[in-house]
Parts: structure tokens; C-alpha cells; sequence
């Protein structure tokens, strides 16, 4: 069975701010490297951006067997390596920019896949994000899903505040 989370992440930042980050290499390049602190090999594998389409990135990390959770460790016999696509479409700046992500791992034990959404707050923006995960390994399918959806919002809160930062020196 799968489990759903909804997160929203708040910006002080105008929507057209975040958006025209996420369209810039730059920002998604920053953030790759950020995160080398917790996983060395981290990259973008894929950036494509037309104000006319939106954007699409692909990311690559590799997590080290080792830095998984025991519970983890029991389905992944090798270093966990995730590929994270993420979207959204052409930006609409009174109305809500939708996108999607989702995340694979080669021989990895179930999915990850979410729609997003910007829009205008009066106060700047929000994104919200609506995800679902499903493992497929019977008697901790339902431990593993929880565990994914703890250490998400962990990420969307870190990136959260990235993006606050980021804006906030390059734009």
C-alpha cells in the first residue's frame, strides 16, 4: 500500500524569483555541490530550460551502503544510487505553475513519484508538493515507506532553505 505526504514549502521570495532560479543551471549546479558535503558524487546529469516549455533536471547522488539505515541495508546490498527528475511547466504568474518529480534506484525496492505546484502567497510564494512512495518488499514495505517520507521532508526543508539563500545572493 502506498503512503502520500503534502508539504509546503513557504518563500519570502516572490513566485517569479523562484521560478526564474530553478530555470538557471547555475542554481541546480549550487545545489549538487551542497550536497557533496553529505554525499560525495552528486550531480546534474540532465538540464533542459525554454521559458516557452519550463524546465526539466535530471540529478544524480549516490549514497554509500553505509550511510543508509540498518533497515536499509537489508534491501540494498549495494551503494544506493538515486536519480531525481523534477519539472514544472511554463511559468503563469496570477494562476498555479504545476510540475512533477520523481526519484529511481537501479534494482531499488519500490517508487517515488509527485506533483508540484507555484503559486503567489501574499507574502511570496509557495510550492507545494504532493508525493507518493510504494515499496514492493513484503513485512517492511510499510517501515521503508515511512522512513522515505521522514528523510523527504528533511530534504525539502534543507532545500527549502537553499533556495531562500540562493535567491537571496544570485537574484
Amino acid at each position: 500500500m502506498a503512503r502520500r505526504l503534502s508539504y509546503s514549502a513557504r518563500y519570502p521570495q516572490p513566485a517569479e524569483k523562484l521560478y526564474e532560479a530553478q530555470m538557471q543551471q547555475k542554481y541546480w549546479d549550487d545545489m549538487m555541490a551542497g550536497f557533496q558535503m553529505i554525499s560525495p558524487h552528486c550531480e546534474v546529469g540532465e538540464f533542459t530550460a525554454d521559458p516557452s516549455v519550463g524546465y526539466r533536471v535530471v540529478l544524480h547522488q549516490t549514497l554509500g551502503r553505509d550511510q543508509l539505515p540498518p533497515i536499509a541495508q537489508t534491501v540494498m546490498m549495494k551503494d544506493m544510487v538515486i536519480t531525481r527528475e523534477e519539472s514544472f511547466g511554463i511559468f503563469h504568474p496570477d494562476d498555479v505553475t504545476t510540475g512533477s518529480y520523481n526519484a529511481s534506484i537501479p534494482a531499488g525496492p519500490g517508487s517515488l513519484t509527485g506533483k508540484q505546484e507555484l503559486f503567489a502567497t501574499d507574502t511570496g510564494c509557495t510550492i507545494r508538493k504532493t508525493t507518493e512512495v510504494k515499496v514492493f518488499v513484503p513485512f517492511i514495505n510499510g517501515k521503508l515507506e515511512q522512513l522515505m517520507l521522514v528523510n523527504l521532508v528533511d530534504l525539502f526543508r534543507a532545500e527549502a532553505e537553499y533556495t531562500k539563500d540562493w535567491i537571496d545572493k544570485n537574484l
